[in-house]
């Protein structure tokens, strides 16, 4: 399983609403992303080049 080592943090996108996504890194330097409202539950894990390409998206 891949190690979570940072702390989760709140899409700046969120503000306010409800419906939020957190991201934190992974040890291999990855990321995990995770649904806000439920902390206990699925993360999908994205590697650092799956990242990458997934923010030039929007860039």
């Amino acid at each position: 399983m891949t190690e979570v080592i940072g702390p989760f943090r709140k899409s700046s996108y969120s503000q306010a609403e409800s419906n939020c996504v957190e991201v934190a890194d992974l040890a291999p330097g990855g990321r995990a992303v995770r649904d806000s409202k439920q902390q206990d539950g699925p993360l999908l894990t994205v590697s650092r080049e799956g990242w990458q390409a997934f923010l030039r998206q929007f860039a």
